[in-house]
Order: structure tokens, then sequence, then C-alpha cells
């Protein structure tokens, strides 16, 4: 009895010293990384990571970044699972930027309908994008979904000008499918139009790593950048809904 007693001091000993150890540790990264690296001076969040020895050291956000337990070396690139041939630096940034689906600020897009639009998904999209409109092309051989598209002008001030005349436009969905699919321009909006959907649009795509146009989020919460075909489209959507 006398000697499990002692064990389990000894073991209970361990843990906190593992656990102040692990505190000291991010305590040591924070401070070093901070004043050597001027932009490191705010650390959202340190973690052990998968690897031995190894931490990982999160900034703006999404922005990750890999040093030892005394902040001596750092590390730029994706950390890869070599065993299980996975991508963990890719999986964590997924992972860190999902968004349920029911929390997307949906008055801030318009809705296209298609068949009988049971299906669901969310479309970040820029007029000016060339990837865009081979998505939008392919996306008529997609039925029975409602598509939310979000405005998101980000590749240049002229981005801002289409985006506007669009949103103010009286009917939303066709002249955004005149122009992204017969190159028909919008009318110029109204200098009174609230256009402030687009500044939130902006704001959120920052806030949840959305970096490029066409990005798609689906029901089940899943993305995919970049303009996939329409079988990919279906079959997560199938999957999805």
């Amino acid at each position: 009895m006398k000697f499990a007693r002692t064990l389990l001091a000894a073991l209970a000993f361990g843990s906190t010293l593992a656990t102040t150890f692990a505190h000291a540790g991010e305590a040591e990264i924070r401070k070093n990384l901070a004043a050597r690296i001027p932009q490191f001076a705010k650390i959202d969040e340190i973690t052990k990571s998968p690897m031995p020895g190894l931490y990982e050291v999160r900034i703006n956000g999404f922005e990750i970044f890999y040093t030892d337990a005394d902040g001596n070396y750092l590390l730029q690139g994706n950390l890869i699972d070599v065993k299980a041939r996975r991508n963990l630096t890719e999986a964590r940034v997924e992972k860190l930027s999902e968004v349920a689906f029911d929390k997307l600020p949906v008055n801030d897009a318009f809705k296209i309908v298609r068949g009988n639009g049971k299906r669901k998904l969310a479309v970040f999209e820029d007029p000016n994008c060339g990837y865009c409109k081979h998505f939008e092309r392919d996306m008529k051989n997609v039925d029975n979904v409602t598509v939310y598209l979000f405005l998101y002008p980000v590749l240049g001030p002229d981005s801002n000008v289409k985006s506007r005349n669009i949103w103010c436009s009286k009917d939303k969905a066709k002249s955004w499918n005149d122009w992204m699919g017969g190159d028909v321009k919008p009318e110029t909006a109204a200098a009174s139009c609230d256009t402030t959907a687009l500044d939130r649009n902006i704001a959120f795509g920052r806030k949840y790593n959305i970096t490029g146009t066409p990005t798609l989020i689906f029901a089940d919460g899943t993305r995919a950048p970049g303009a996939i075909p329409a079988a990919q489209v279906e079959k997560q959507l199938a999957s999805a809904n």
C-alpha cells in the first residue's frame, strides 16, 4: 500500500513537472521570438506539434510556423506525416478556417436557384476572376441547388466597381449571370446604393482565410478552393447535403 501511494505521488509530481516545463517552454518561445522578430510580438497560440521537440506557433490567425522549445530556431513550411501521407500543416489551417454553413452571413449574398434548389452551396467570387467565369459556365450542368453568391472583389479597383454595380442592380442574379456568361456589363449603380455588404464580405473572407476565388463552401462546412469541375461539385453536394 505504501509503495502504491509513493508511486501515485511520483506520477502526480511527474505530471505537474511536465506541465510546468510545457508552460515554461511556451513562455520562453514567446519571449525569444518577440525579442528577435518584430512580427512575432503578438502570437495567437503555441502548441506542441505531432513531431517530438517541435512546437507550432500561430500568428495572424492562420500563419503557421514551427520552432524548438527555446524559440532559437524557426521553420516555415509544411509538416508532413510521411507514414500517413498527410499534410499536417494544411489540415491544421483548414481546421482553423472552418465555418459552419448556418453561420454564413447570407444576407450579404444573393441567391441563384437551379431546379428544386434543395441542395445548398456558398461561393465567394470576384467578377474579374477568369477561373470564376470558367466555374460559372461549368455550374450550368449542376441542377437542384441554391447557390449563395458572395461578391468578393479582391482583384483590384475595377472588381469593386463591377461588384457594386451587380449588387445594386434590380436583379442581382441576372446581372451576375449576364456578365459572367455573356460579358454584358452591369449598369452603373446609383450613388445612394448601400454597398457595405461588400465590405463585410471582404472582412469575413479575411477572418476565415478565403484567399482566392472562387472558394466554395458546402452545407457540411467543407471547403473547396478553385474552379473545380461540375462532377466534383456534384460529388461534394451529394456528400454534404
